[in-house]
């Protein structure tokens, strides 16, 4: 498969008040197009720097980073970010935080007809057509975590990177919007970086799961292949020997870091 996403050597540090701290440490990782990846790791470890790396919200100490051809130096539209927090802006609706994105891409190159056509598609692929006049206060937290979604789509961006997305909802909801995010990522066929802390989100969505060391100067300690067929349905994996057998290897992992630390 084609590399699509390149991490080469990549230290991270951070000048602080108590010194240097060394957060990341020898990161190498390719992710290949239309993959779907999970960094998984304890507190601490660098996962959310490591996607804001990607992102180019932050830059590398040393090392280098490529999406496609290019280097990535700052953030771009080929790359949409969807946080734990959503992030919407409240004076405006559904539709409007979507079409802000998307006029902000397009809007030198299309006409208001066409913004309109791809900020309703983007609403309809997460299932919020009907709440497109609402604003942020009137939906719920699962809502408003799909018109990130819809919002981080609607720039056709070259990559997916979610941080945590769905850690601040309710169990119920949060096992809906996986099942939503695994439509919405076929349906797109999105390169898609994902971080997470939940081992059973992660064993679920991932085609790979990159698990991190603990920090400081924390680096990848292993990446789990996870082949289990698509469309995935969570009933059926419940009893899959394979299934459990990855989720045990991902909490092995974990746990022995634990120790390590403790």
């Amino acid at each position: 498969m084609e590399k699509f996403v390149q991490v080469e050597n990549v230290h991270m540090v951070f000048n602080t008040r108590s010194g240097r701290f060394v957060a990341l440490e020898n990161i190498n990782l390719n992710v290949h197009q239309g993959e779907f990846v999970s960094i998984i790791g304890h507190s601490g470890c660098g996962k959310s720097t490591l996607l804001n790396l990607i992102a180019g919200l932050l830059e590398a100490t040393s090392g280098v980073l490529i999406l496609g051809e290019r280097e990535i130096a700052g953030p771009g539209p080929d790359r949409g970010v969807v946080f734990q927090n959503h992030s919407l802006l409240p004076w405006l609706t559904c539709f409007g935080n979507v079409y802000l994105a998307v006029e902000r891409v397009f809007g030198k190159i299309e006409n208001r007809a066409q913004l309109r056509k791809r900020t309703q598609d983007a609403l309809a692929l997460v299932g919020l057509t009907h709440a497109e006049h609402k604003h942020p206060h009137e939906i719920s937290g699962g809502m408003k975590q799909r018109v990130g979604i819809a919002r981080a789509l609607a720039m056709q961006p070259k990559v997916l990177l979610l941080d945590e997305p769905l850690g601040a909802l309710d169990a119920l909801t949060r096992a809906n919007l996986q099942e939503e995010l695994m439509r919405i990522v076929a349906t797109t066929g999105s390169t898609t970086v994902m971080v997470t802390h939940d081992v059973d989100e992660a064993v679920l969505l991932s085609d790979r799961i990159v698990m991190m060391t603990n920090g400081p100067a924390a680096t990848i300690g292993r990446i789990l292949d996870v082949k289990l067929a698509r469309p995935r349905r969570r009933l059926a994996l419940a009893d899959d020997p394979a299934y459990h057998r990855l989720r045990g290897e991902v909490l092995k992992f974990l746990y022995e870091r634990q120790d390590k630390a403790a």
